[in-house]
């Protein structure tokens, strides 16, 4: 993890030492233009004295100048050139309004400002509101300020890796803060940077921001994990020191060069898969892990045949990422076995340059020289900035910025990518759990709009089918078709990936508003409806999700813009009926966090059959609610049964997902919640 962990040397003025701070950097990477980058220093460290004289500093108890050292140390670890290191130093006194870009330009050059003004310009995200559900909010000043963001870094990649050390240092900086900034500063970092720091395949900075994000958004957790995880260390360590040894034996034996170490695993990523897996801390096995590293790829695979030859083998645990790279360029093998005292660990196998790249992304290989980027290193580097060129066509097409945050965590925040064919043969990567219908949107918009059915390995499947990676995917279409509005509906699953499901609000978008209302209020109210939620506070509701009125509520839900499942939160936190999702799954539609669990009555109309209680039952068990009693009745004179259940839950979404898949099952006539008691 990249983190500044020792104090600096101050000269007698209070200022760093210079030299010794160079030196820290250059044991990251070889500088050039000492000269330029001492002259940077000083014009900060002046600029602040006259800032600090004047009684007039951007924010108490925090130094620009030192902000500055400490953006650069991080960007020197990811092994930037001495430009980025400039323009870390002279980031916050042009961002603070104390130091002009034209007389930097005039100072520095115009390479050096340009860069800057770059970094400036990205600034604009800051101004965009992440609060809301709607994350980056509707107007055309906050889609010009992505916009901007996204432009900067396509042109220089340089721009989004300074941005990423300068929030970096202020989500350090604001332990110290109240609440309330702590929290915002943190939802920024989580719903942007951290995600944009996986897609850059930076590692190092990944795990900083989303364990000090989550340390903020969820204290509570936060600490929770951190102390059972320091109650094991010792005895940790001891298991870890124990297979290494092991290990090191074997591998010197088979004339293996091997470097192995114990890996730790964040607090974030264990409270994520703990929540996913629905598993208890004791069962992540993961964090008991080792990782090799190894001089070739050949190396990798025979270390992984005497790690199998050692100990047994967890079925389904094994991952070649060497053969098979995720979608942000990271390699490795990845094996799970059961080792010593019967202990389950994981185990990590890869190459030096592949550990740099997963450690450093783009910045492994960053080597400027006149201006150009490393030729070994060119198919990588236009793959990332490929994928924010996507982007960026994306939001133009849109004309709207509300999935930018979705997008950069779906798209790249996932581990889990599928790999399917087209009927020539060519391979498309997708997120897991896309479609025939994601499937085609990826193909062409048209291709979506119009399409009617599909053939996977030529077999019919519903559009709402799961791919698999290998599958070979046709789409059937016809000039006839058009989208059908439960294409939108979440729990029916037919759109799943960020880029369908824009293009299909972009579509529905273009429909008469009058009939985008209607559809908006009946889908509302059926739903209010069905959930016993009563005298809806509607004209709140609308206010919160940043509509002019109600009539614009009810257009956004009928053109998908804003889901149901967005207002019923919204609902809950103005009238709290039932717990909503946790402070991360506010901003993903089915975040599911534990909550205080409430009790709630499920009213079920049915034909009556055999099995029907079972198929019930088995629906509110995939949706984690607990039946406390059932009580049925049959009613032979039309062959109906009725049943009345209390469930307990702790998230309102299960409970309207459990709903929908009641009301999808085969001889079900209406199935519909009674009320809820704490």
């Amino acid at each position: 993890m990249v983190q500044v962990r020792e104090e600096y040397s101050f000269n007698t003025d209070g200022s760093v030492n210079f030299e010794q701070w160079l030196n820290r950097l250059e044991s990251y990477v070889s500088l050039d233009r000492h000269d330029v980058i001492r002259q940077a220093c000083e014009l900060s460290w002046h600029v602040e004295q006259q800032a600090i004289a004047a009684r007039n500093t951007w924010s108490p108890g925090v130094s620009s100048y030192r902000t500055g050292l400490e953006m650069a140390e991080i960007l020197a670890q990811l092994h930037l050139d001495s430009e980025a290191i400039i323009v870390s130093v002279l980031y916050r006194p042009v961002r603070e309004s104390r130091l002009e870009l034209d007389a930097v330009r005039e100072e520095f050059g115009d390479a050096i400002a340009t860069l800057l003004e770059g970094v400036l310009r990205m600034a604009a995200i800051n101004e965009t509101d992440t609060s809301k559900t709607r994350v980056l909010g509707q107007n055309q000043d906050q889609v010009e300020n992505v916009r901007k963001m996204l432009l900067a870094m396509v042109d220089d990649v340089r721009v989004a890796l300074i941005k990423l050390a300068e929030r970096t240092c202020a989500i350090r900086a604001v332990k110290n803060a109240g609440d309330e900034k702590r929290r915002r500063v943190a939802r920024e970092v989580f719903d942007i940077y951290a995600p944009l720091a996986h897609r850059l395949g930076i590692g190092q900075l990944k795990w900083e921001l989303e364990d000090l994000s989550f340390r903020y958004l969820q204290p509570e957790n936060y600490k929770g994990i951190a102390s059972l995880i320091d109650e094991r260390r010792v005895d940790r360590e001891r298991y870890i020191t124990e297979v290494t040894d092991a290990l090191r034996r074997h591998f010197n034996r088979a004339g293996i060069d091997a470097e192995i170490n114990g890996r730790a695993k964040s607090i974030y990523s264990i409270w994520r898969k703990m929540q996913r897996k629905q598993l208890d801390f004791n069962q992540i096995y993961d964090i008991r892990a080792v990782r090799v590293l190894v001089p070739e790829i050949r190396d990798c695979y025979a270390a992984l045949g005497i790690v199998h030859n050692l100990w047994r083998v967890i079925p389904n645990e094994f991952d070649d990422y060497i053969a098979n790279p995720k979608e942000n360029g990271y390699q490795s093998l990845h094996t799970a076995v059961i080792g010593p005292e019967q202990k389950v660990f994981e185990i990590q196998i890869r190459t030096f340059a592949m550990d740099d790249d997963a450690e450093l992304g783009v910045c492994a290989h960053w080597r400027y020289k006149e201006g150009i980027i490393d030729p070994d290193y060119r198919d990588g580097f236009d793959g990332k900035i490929e994928w924010l060129r996507q982007v960026l066509a994306w939001h133009d097409e849109m004309g709207m910025v509300g999935g930018l945050a979705e997008q950069l965590r779906n798209d790249a925040g996932t581990d889990d990518r599928i790999y399917v064919f087209t009927p020539e043969g060519h391979v498309v990567d997708l997120m897991a759990g896309a479609t025939p219908l994601d499937f085609a949107y990826y193909v062409h918009t048209e291709v979506g709009h119009h399409c009617s059915g599909a053939r996977v390995n030529e077999r019919l499947v519903p559009l709402n089918y799961r791919l698999q990676t290998g599958d070979r995917v046709e789409v059937l279409s016809s000039e006839l078709n058009v989208p059908s509005r439960d294409w939108l509906k979440p729990h029916l699953g037919y759109a799943n990936t960020p880029r369908a499901r824009a293009k299909l609000v972009q579509w529905f978008k273009a429909r008469p508003r009058e009939e985008n209302e209607e559809f908006g209020r009946h889908w509302l109210e059926r739903e209010f409806r069905r959930l016993a939620i009563e005298d809806a506070p509607y004209e709140d509701i609308a206010r919160r999700l940043g509509c002019r009125n109600l009539e614009g509520l009810f257009v956004s839900v009928g053109t998908g813009a804003i889901t149901v499942n967005e207002v019923i939160d919204v609902a809950h936190q103005i009238q709290p009926v039932l717990v909503s999702s946790d402070l991360f799954g506010s901003v993903q539609e089915s975040g599911e966090a534990p909550a205080t669990p409430v009790n709630a009555e499920i009213e079920i109309i049915a034909h009556d059959r055999a099995g029907l209680l079972r198929d019930v039952t088995t629906i509110l068990a995939n949706e984690s609610l607990y039946v406390l009693s059932i009580a049925t009745r049959s009613d032979k004179r039309d062959s109906t049964a009725s049943m009345r259940l209390e469930v307990e839950l702790t998230s309102f979404n299960s409970l309207a997902r459990a709903l929908d898949h009641l009301n999808d099952l085969d001889s079900i006539i209406e199935a519909r919640r009674l009320g809820v008691s704490r």
